[in-house]
Order: structure tokens, then C-alpha cells, then sequence
């Protein structure tokens, strides 16, 4: 995908522009603006050092600003946001250029440097609401119930898919155990008693003597030990990381797909 596209990298942007815009405000307070001075009006840099303010802490500050511009060095790009200056031959980029307001001949007064960076959240905004309306439909992992994905998400992303499905099982089967107050039962026995054919905790919702309700209870019955020890006994006691991503993925949904009717069923 197109960085420009992702929302999740044009919201990290921001963050990171925002963050330069709280240290070169931080920069500025340790400087006095020079823009009310008559003689060398753009000659003399914009902005001068408070008298009695220590060196090293001036270089602090300023490392603070350049730091944060490089995270934010992406921004003006994507935004298309740069300021045109008076006998410059080109737009000046207002994040890369913030230095210039504490140097003779500025390019930059700080009100553009500030002003910049306020255009720049604001469309990145509008960029980030463009993405997420344009992104497809999810599947895949990202679309699987959020309990299962939200413990395996980054383990997943590691690689380390074996580790992800202990880890999304467990999360369902504590999840589970809350719910029921069985906080004490190990796994296989919580599914077999939460799901007990004939005195299940948790009942598919709807008429006990409909075929369909009557069908999912007594699968469910069935379903959820049995998915516990292919899934999540053979992820735990196989202490490797053998398992392939396409092997991940069947089980990861298979979890999901129990936490989905977990949800639907009523009870505790």
C-alpha cells in the first residue's frame, strides 16, 4: 500500500509533527523575536537567545527541534505544504528550514514555522479521513474477532505465528473463565462444562427446541473442547516455531470464529 494511503502512517505523521511544533515552540521560548526591531529588518535573524540563557541548554533545546523535524521530515511532502519566500527561487520546506529563524537573512519567520505546521496536521487530517474511506473492505487478520487478533497482532507481525494462536487462546479462554467465574477450571474442562450438552452456562439464543438453536448447542458443546486441544494444547506443548503462516491463519480463524458465537450465546 501506498504510504501516502495508510491511514495508520499519515496518523503516526501527525504525531510526529506535532511533536515538532511542541519543541520548536519549547525552542522559541529561550529566544526573543526580533520582528519589532527598525534597523536590518531581514538582515538580523528572526529571533535571538534570552540573555542569561546557558548554551548547553539552548543546544539542548535546539537537538530537541531537529530530531523531531527528521520524524516529521515526510510531512510538507505529503501535504504539498511549503512557503514561498521573497527572492528565494524555490518554496521552502517550513519543517527542514526551522533553523533559519535564528540565523541572518532568515528564510522563515517563526509564525511561518508554526503557522506551517498547523496547515500540515490539518491536511494530513484530511488525508487520513480520504484513506480510511478509500480502503477496501477488510479480511484477513486484521478482520478477525478483536480478542483473537488483539493478542495475536503482534506476535503475528514477528512472525512468531505458533506463540500468536497460544497466545489468542489463552486470551479467549481467560476472557472465558471471567465471564464465568470458572476462573479456577483448567481449559478443556471451563469448554466442556460452559457448553454442556444438557446443562450448558452458555445457551445459543432462541428456542431450545428449534433445529438450528438445538444444532449450534450441541455443537458448540462439541466445537469448543475440541478446538482447544487441536489448537490451543498442540500451539502450547510443541515448543517450536514450525507452524506456517498459512497453518496460523486456519486456526487463528477458527479461534475467531468461536469468540464470534461466545458472544452471540446468552448466559453469564
Amino acid at each position: 500500500m501506498d504510504a501516502s494511503r495508510n491511514p495508520e502512517y499519515l496518523r503516526k505523521t501527525a504525531e510526529a509533527v506535532t511533536e515538532f511544533k511542541a519543541a520548536f515552540k519549547a525552542f522559541m521560548e529561550l529566544h526573543t523575536e526580533t520582528k519589532d526591531a527598525g534597523f536590518g529588518r531581514g538582515l538580523l535573524p528572526a529571533a535571538v537567545a534570552r540573555e542569561g540563557v546557558l548554551p548547553e541548554v539552548l543546544q539542548a533545546a535546539a537537538d530537541r527541534v531537529a530530531r523531531a523535524a527528521g520524524r516529521a521530515s515526510a510531512a510538507p511532502g505529503l501535504t504539498r505544504m511549503y512557503v514561498g519566500v521573497v527572492g528565494f527561487p524555490e518554496p521552502v520546506d517550513p519543517i527542514a528550514a526551522w533553523k533559519t529563524v535564528i540565523t541572518p537573512k532568515p528564510l522563515l519567520e517563526p509564525s511561518d514555522v508554526l503557522d506551517s505546521a498547523e496547515q500540515i496536521l490539518g491536511r494530513l487530517e484530511a488525508l487520513t479521513d480520504k484513506a480510511e474511506a478509500e480502503l477496501p473492505p477488510t479480511t484477513g487478520v486484521e478482520a478477525m474477532h478483536p480478542t483473537i487478533w488483539g493478542a495475536a497482532r503482534k506476535l503475528w507481525l514477528d512472525g512468531h505465528f505458533r506463540l500468536a494462536i497460544q497466545s489468542a487462546a489463552e486470551t479467549l479462554t481467560s476472557q472465558l473463565k471471567t465471564r464465568t467465574g470458572l476462573a479456577n477450571m483448567d481449559a478443556t474442562n471451563l469448554y466442556e462444562k460452559v457448553f454442556n450438552a444438557k446443562s450448558p452456562m452458555l445457551t445459543w439464543p432462541g428456542d431450545p427446541n428449534d433445529r438450528t438453536v438445538s444444532s449450534m448447542q450441541n455443537g458448540l458443546s462439541k466445537y469448543a473442547p475440541g478446538l482447544n486441544m487441536t489448537v490451543r494444547n498442540t500451539a502450547t506443548h510443541v515448543a517450536s516455531d514450525e507452524m506456517t503462516a498459512q497453518q496460523a491463519l486456519e486456526r487463528l480463524a477458527a479461534l475467531s470464529l468461536l469468540a464470534h458465537w461466545i458472544d452471540e450465546c446468552e448466559g453469564p
